[in-house]
């Protein structure tokens, strides 16, 4: 156990659905008055699912989990929404108990789960700074030593002296995870509370991670953020339902991660709708194709031969202003391009649609992407006002060097893709 920092044990946490179990007394009685009265749970919120019509229920938050984490390692744990992560790091806190299972962590535990964790609302930042050091155990003597510098990275000097109630979330964010990272925890556990930070302080907040990894202390850190993933963390670990899917480095988890349901083919067909739900909307996807050498769908492209996406759609009901498209990712979780069939032509948005079968092709020339795996979204949406369809992960396909070059000078080169652009070459003295 010396040079373990964190051991997990066959850990299981379920939770028990029914009326009982509110923020208050007030609102558990509230939501039991109404359905004796037969009326909505009045506290939902609008598309929520009513978990108090469902009493006897559990949902296993986690099932046998088990890992252990190396004093200094730094583990990304990435999932889905509802994989389990954040009750994994609430149970890693002391916030919550494990339903079943133990956990053994050693030294002190620093957490950042959502906006304003440990913060007294009516208490100043100042305060609170001292009352998180004093939970963590630290001495106000050590407090005092970090307090202009925990001030300075938070970024927040003129709004020391207010209550933390009357702070945005932005503000929050910044002066939690300075408290976090600056107090000294031997663990620091991260959640995806970061991406309420704007793109600077995000960027601050990984470096000072990689800083307090450095010094061998050891990082939890949730997010869907993949390329941050890969930057910091050496190991990662991937959720689904509870458990553990995946383990190991962190670029093989995120591969995982990201290949999800995307099958590695040429050509994808989807179920189309009874035409009871169909006509409901304007516009549903029916297909995808990748064409390769010939224009024959491969999930298999030559480096240098290029290849053609082909989108097909139906439209039931004639639209207006409506743009068809698609993100192309790499297996790091970047966003390499986006493209729509509106890109060169200016009058796009006048274009009607009426009702019938559509394709809509995009041809990406040769010696453009690097050779890896690639995934799709295809997208239909009316710019700037409601998105019409959208299917994630509708396809994968990989760039493969096919060596028809004889020197590649793509060797060494950075960059998500690598063109061969044109230059020109002259003397001119």
């Amino acid at each position: 156990m010396s040079d373990i920092a964190i051991r997990v044990e066959n850990v299981s946490k379920y939770y028990r659905l029914g009326l009982i179990g509110g923020r208050t007394l007030h609102d558990d009685f509230e939501r039991w008055w109404a359905k004796v009265r037969g009326k909505p749970n009045p506290l939902l919120k609008i598309g929520q699912e009513d978990y108090a019509n469902r009493q006897g229920e559990y949902i296993w938050a986690l099932r046998d989990v088990s890992f252990q984490v190396q004093q200094g390692e730094v583990v990304g744990i990435i999932g889905r929404n509802g994989a389990g992560k954040s009750t994994l790091l609430k149970i890693l806190s002391r916030v919550t108990a494990p339903t079943s299972g133990q956990v053994k962590v050693k030294g002190r535990v620093a957490s950042l789960l959502e906006v304003g964790t440990g913060f007294h609302p009516e208490l100043t930042g100042r305060e609170n700074i001292y009352l998180n050091g004093a939970i963590l155990g630290m001495k106000k003597a050590e407090i005092e030593r970090k307090f202009d510098e925990i001030v300075a990275f938070a970024e927040i000097e003129k709004f020391m002296d207010t209550p933390v109630k009357r702070y945005s979330s932005g503000m929050y964010v910044r002066l939690a995870f300075a408290v976090a990272a600056h107090l000294e925890p031997e663990i620091l556990l991260v959640d995806e509370v970061l991406a309420v930070g704007d793109a600077a302080f995000q960027k601050k907040c990984l470096g000072k991670m990689g800083d307090v990894a450095r010094e061998g202390r050891t990082v939890l850190f949730v997010s869907h953020n993949m390329p941050s993933v890969l930057q910091l963390c050496s190991r990662g670990i991937l959720l689904e339902s509870g458990r553990i899917i995946v383990t190991g480095n962190a670029e093989s988890v995120v591969y995982s991660y990201l290949r999800g349901s995307a099958p590695l083919t040429g050509e994808r067909y989807f179920a189309t709708p009874q035409p009871s739900q169909s006509d409901t909307k304007e516009l549903v996807f029916t297909g995808i194709r990748v064409l390769g050498h010939e224009k024959i769908p491969s999930a298999h492209i030559g480096l240098t031969n290029g290849l053609c996406i082909e989108i097909f759609y139906k439209v039931n009901k004639p639209v207006r202003s409506a743009q068809v498209g698609f993100l192309l990712w790499n297996s790091k979780g970047i966003c390499v391009l986006t493209s729509t069939d509106w890109d060169g032509d200016l009058t796009a948005y006048e274009r009607k649609l009426d009702v019938g079968e559509y394709v809509a092709r995009c041809y990406i020339p040769g010696s453009y992407l690097r050779p890896g795996r690639y995934w799709i979204d295809i997208a239909s949406s009316i710019p700037k006002h409601r998105m019409l369809a959208e299917i994630q992960q509708s396809i994968a396909f990989e760039v493969v060097d096919d060596g028809s070059l004889e020197m590649r000078l793509s060797q060494g080169r950075l960059g998500v893709i690598e063109p061969l652009l044109d230059w020109t070459f002259e003397k001119i003295a």
